[in-house]
């Protein structure tokens, strides 16, 4: 039987490391705690116990970090729980293996991410690997709760400074202010709900924290374009050096397309007789085909485009890189932007001014949503303040059978009884 003693800080402080093995010196007051010396000069505390007939030894603090009052108040708590039949190694060793965060985010990209668009995939894992990982990463998936996910959220709500330039010169920068991504955390929200629905149905948590995530208010962006920039717009396309640009430009207004269902657009989507653009599943937001009629000047693009391109390459676009469409069109944009005082209107609010000009024509809400490709009823309805045009005529109808008729009266001056109105 190891002899016994009180531990105290002197007593650890004092003892002596012995060459080539370490050795306990065990508490007179908590049985099986001791403090254990290395070989090495290191010194921590440990318990012994024995769990269904099995000698078991627990290491749980390093001294000087731990006091020794301390270590020994945390050896009668893990006293009491063995006494009450509890293995705390066997839990510690559990909790260890446990999957952590970053397991879960590991196994959603591999699993989930595939069934999205590479678009949509990409920017998820992003998201999960610069504002997810680096805040939860080493935390275990049954750790989190919801107010970390509420925590994490409104940080990413309040946005981070991002470097501005002044002047086109990459050594003239300084940071900006934060700025607030409310629509960003909504978006991350919604990727953590779905995460943790998997990670419910793996088993690896019983509930999800994010299911109720608190919704920031988004505040749509509604840029149209008026007449006159469009004729200027158009005017600054015609003209334009880069016809490959601007013809990527020009066909986004005329059919409303999203800018990489229109890079990515191939010549066999294409039916020139039947005016028609098969977009398919892989290159749509919504994951399926999605077929809308095009115009004889979107159809004139194509053939235009076929002239202009290798023969036999599929894409309208050809990039710069052999055998990929072109990537992307921001440095044109940004000098048509300069050419004609759009400083304020982005590309993708090419779309909302095609969606504007179907409601001026007359489409219904259903039909701006087939040609858009929503899938979801409620994303058209930011198009429905557009018609309130033609229902004031209808409230101006119902407002002219209440308005009083004019009325005849007698004229007091006039003696001869005329009626006036």
């Amino acid at each position: 039987m190891p002899e016994r003693t009180k531990l105290t800080e002197k007593v650890i402080r004092d003892a002596e490391p012995v060459t080539g093995r370490d050795y306990q010196i065990f508490d007179t007051e908590v049985r099986g705690f001791a403090a254990c010396i290395y070989r090495g000069g290191g010194r921590a505390f440990t318990l012994d116990y024995r769990y269904a007939g099995r000698q078991r030894r627990m290491t749980f603090g390093r001294w000087p970090e731990w006091s020794v009052s301390a270590a020994r108040e945390r050896a009668k708590e893990l006293r009491r729980e063995i006494d009450a039949g509890g293995d705390p190694l066997a839990q510690r060793e559990t909790k260890r293996e446990a999957p952590r965060v970053t397991d879960l985010i590991e196994r959603y990209c591999a699993e989930h991410l595939p069934k999205l668009s590479a678009r949509s995939a990409a920017d998820q894992k992003s998201a999960l690997t610069k504002m997810v990982a680096a805040v939860w990463g080493r935390k275990l998936v049954t750790e989190i709760t919801q107010t970390d996910v509420d925590k994490l959220l409104t940080l990413i709500a309040e946005g981070r400074a991002r470097p501005h330039k002044e002047k086109p010169n990459n050594r003239a920068r300084k940071l900006q202010g934060a700025k607030p991504t409310p629509v960003r955390a909504n978006r991350i929200g919604e990727v953590l709900r779905k995460m943790f629905t998997l990670a419910v149905q793996w088993g690896w948590c019983e509930d999800n924290p994010a299911q109720r995530f608190h919704r920031r208010t988004e505040t749509p962006r509604e840029r149209f374009l008026s007449k006159e920039e469009i004729a200027s717009l158009a005017a600054a396309l015609d003209v334009a050096e880069d016809r490959r640009a601007a013809d990527i430009i020009r066909m986004r207004m005329l059919t409303g397309a999203r800018l990489g269902e229109v890079r990515q657009s191939r010549f066999d989507q294409f039916n020139l007789e039947q005016l028609s653009w098969s977009k398919p599943p892989a290159m749509t937001k919504q994951r399926r085909v999605h077929r809308v009629p095009i115009s004889d000047e979107t159809a004139a693009i194509v053939r235009q485009r076929l002239l202009l391109v290798p023969k036999g390459a599929p894409w309208l676009f050809t990039g710069d890189t052999p055998g990929q469409p072109v990537q992307e069109v921001r440095r044109f944009w940004a000098k048509i932007q300069q050419e004609t005082g759009l400083a304020d209107v982005h590309i993708h609010d090419l779309r909302h001014t095609f969606a504007s000009l179907l409601v001026s024509g007359g489409a219904s809400l259903e039909m701006i949503g087939k040609l858009l490709g929503h899938s979801q009823t409620q994303t058209t309805q930011r198009y429905a303040h557009l018609m309130d045009s033609p229902l004031r005529a209808g409230v101006d109808a119902v407002a002219s059978a209440f308005r009083p008729k004019p009325r005849l009266v007698h004229d007091a001056d006039d003696q001869g009884g005329r009626k006036t109105a």
